[in-house]
C-alpha cells in the first residue's frame, strides 16, 4: 500500500486513535477494578476488627485467661483460611491467631486500631488474604493485553475495507478526470445519486469543464479569426509584392505598390495592438494600477486627439456639460484607450453632418459616461454579439477595423469593476453607457481638471 495514500492514511490513524482509546479504556477499568476490590477488603477488615472488639470485650467479664484464649481462638476461626488477628495488651496480654512469629512478614491487607478496657490499652490487628483480588487482576490482565492487540489488528482489517470502499468514489472520479484531455473536453464526470460531499464535487469538477470546454472553444474561433484576418492583408501584400517584381515598372508602379504593402502592414500593426491589448486585459487587474483618475480630464484628452477625425467626416460632438472634476479609481491609459474606442466607434457609423452626444453624470455612488451617435443604429439581433472578438454581423457597422475595438472596451471595463450596456434603435441612434464606482476626490494631490472646450463642428 502506497503510504502517501489517503487509505493508508485513514488506516493507521484509525489505529492509533483505536490503540490510544482502548489503552485508556484498560486502565480505567484496571483501576476502578483494584479500587472497588480494595473498598471491600477495607470494609470486611473493618467489620472483622469491630466483632472481634467486641466479642473481646464481653469474654473478658466471663472467662479466665486459659479460656479467654480458647474462646478467641474458636471465634478467629470463622474467618477462614489465610485470616490473621492479634490482640496486645499493656500489661502483657498477647492473642495470636494463627501462631506466627512476631517479626514474620504479613501477605495480605490488614488493619489495626487501638482501644481500652479495664484501665488497659490493647492494640488489635485483623488482616485478611489478597490471593482472590490478585487472581481476579490477573486474569483481568491477561484478557486486556490478550484482547486488545487482537481487536486493534481487526479494526485496522475492517477500517482499510472501509477506507477503500469510502474512497472508491475518489479513485472513480481521478480515472474519469485523466481520461479527459483537450480533445475530449466535452465528456463529464460521472456523479453518485447520492447527494453527498463526492457527489457535489463531481458536480463542480463538470461545472469547471464545462468552464474549460467554453474558454477553450472561444480561444480556437479566436485564434481561427485572428489568423483569418491576418491572412487578407498577408495575402494583399504577396500578391502585390509578386506583381510589382514580374516585370520591371516605373518608379510611380513601385511606390504606388509600397504604398499597398504599408497600408496594409499599418492594418496589421493596428490588429497586433488591439490583440496584445485584449491579453494584457485579461490577464489581471496586477498590471493595471488604479489611482484616483478625473473622468472630465481623460474625455478632454480624447475629444481634443479626435478633433481632426471629426472635422474630416463633418461629425458635432456635444463634450460634456460642466466643469467640475468627477473623480474615480481607475487606470488612465485603459480609460484613454475605453473613451477613444467608443468616440471612434460613434464616429465611424456617425452620419455625415451629424451629431455625437458624450455625458457625464454622478451620484453618490456611481459615475455614468455616456457615448451617443445618431446613426445608423444596431439591429436587435446583433446587440447581444457586439462585445465578442471579430464579431461584424451588421454590414452597416463594419466599416474598417477588425471588430475588437468593443471587446477591448468591455475588458477594460472589467478591468475596472465596471458596467457596460448598449442601446440601439436601427436607423436612429445608439448609445453606450459605463457606470464606474464613484470616488471622493483625493486630498494630497488633484489631477486637474482641463476645461473641456465646446468642440462643436459642422
Amino acid at each position: 500500500m502506497n503510504t502517501r495514500a489517503i487509505r493508508f492514511r485513514l488506516t493507521v490513524w484509525y489505529a492509533l486513535v483505536l490503540t490510544a482509546g482502548l489503552s485508556l479504556f484498560s486502565v480505567l477499568v484496571w483501576v476502578s477494578l483494584s479500587h472497588q476490590l480494595l473498598a471491600e477488603l477495607d470494609g470486611e477488615l473493618s467489620g472483622r476488627a469491630s466483632r472481634l472488639e467486641t466479642y473481646f470485650k464481653d469474654e473478658v467479664a466471663k472467662a479466665s485467661a486459659g479460656q479467654l484464649h480458647d474462646e478467641l481462638e474458636e471465634f478467629s476461626q470463622a474467618f477462614g483460611a489465610g485470616s490473621f488477628a492479634e490482640i496486645k495488651g499493656s500489661q502483657g496480654f498477647l492473642f495470636r491467631y494463627p501462631p506466627r512469629a512476631s517479626n514474620a512478614v504479613h501477605e495480605g491487607r490488614s488493619m489495626r486500631r487501638k482501644f481500652s478496657l479495664n484501665g488497659q490499652d490493647y492494640d488489635l490487628e485483623v488482616e485478611v488474604p489478597t490471593t482472590e483480588m490478585t487472581r481476579t487482576l490477573a486474569v483481568l490482565r491477561g484478557l486486556l493485553e490478550g484482547l486488545i492487540p487482537l481487536v486493534i489488528v481487526m479494526a485496522s482489517v475492517g477500517g482499510a475495507f472501509l477506507s477503500r470502499r469510502a474512497l472508491r468514489p475518489v479513485i472513480d472520479l481521478t480515472e474519469a478526470a485523466q481520461s479527459i484531455s483537450i480533445e475530449n473536453l466535452s465528456e463529464r464526470l460521472p456523479i453518485a445519486n447520492t447527494g453527498d460531499e463526492l457527489a457535489r464535487l463531481a458536480m463542480t469538477l463538470n461545472t469547471m469543464l464545462a468552464r474549460l470546454e467554453g474558454a477553450v472553444t472561444t480561444l480556437s474561433q479566436f485564434v481561427a479569426d485572428a489568423s483569418h484576418e491576418f491572412r487578407t492583408p498577408l495575402a494583399v501584400i504577396q500578391t502585390t509584392v509578386e506583381l510589382a517584381l514580374r516585370r520591371p515598372r516605373s518608379s510611380e508602379e513601385y511606390r504606388q505598390a509600397l504604398e499597398q504593402v504599408a497600408e496594409e502592414v499599418t492594418r496589421m500593426t493596428h490588429l497586433v495592438e488591439d490583440l496584445l491589448a485584449l491579453a494584457r486585459t485579461d490577464t489581471a487587474a496586477v498590471d493595471m494600477p488604479r489611482s484616483a483618475i478625473d473622468v472630465r480630464t481623460v474625455l478632454a484628452e480624447v475629444l481634443s486627439e479626435t478633433r481632426a477625425l471629426s472635422d474630416l467626416r463633418k461629425v458635432r460632438i456635444f463634450p460634456p456639460e460642466g466643469a467640475d472634476p468627477v473623480w474615480i479609481s481607475g487606470n488612465q491609459a485603459a480609460l484613454h484607450r475605453l473613451f477613444l474606442v467608443l468616440i471612434d466607434n460613434a464616429l465611424k457609423y456617425s452620419k455625415s453632418e451629424g451629431k455625437i452626444a458624450v455625458s457625464v453624470e454622478r451620484d453618490e455612488s456611481t459615475v455614468s459616461v455616456s457615448v451617443q451617435d445618431f446613426g445608423s443604429g444596431i439591429a436587435s439581433e446583433h446587440l447581444p454579439h457586439i462585445f465578442k472578438r471579430f464579431y461584424r454581423g451588421d454590414p452597416a457597422r463594419t466599416e474598417g477595423g477588425h471588430g475588437l475595438g468593443l471587446a477591448l472596451a468591455q475588458s477594460i471595463v472589467r478591468a475596472h469593476d465596471a458596467r457596460i450596456t448598449v442601446s440601439s434603435t436601427e436607423g436612429v441612434s445608439t448609445e453606450f453607457r459605463i457606470e464606474f464606482g464613484a470616488r471622493a476626490a483625493p486630498v494630497d494631490s488633484v489631477i486637474s481638471a482641463a476645461p473641456l472646450s465646446t468642440t462643436q463642428h459642422s
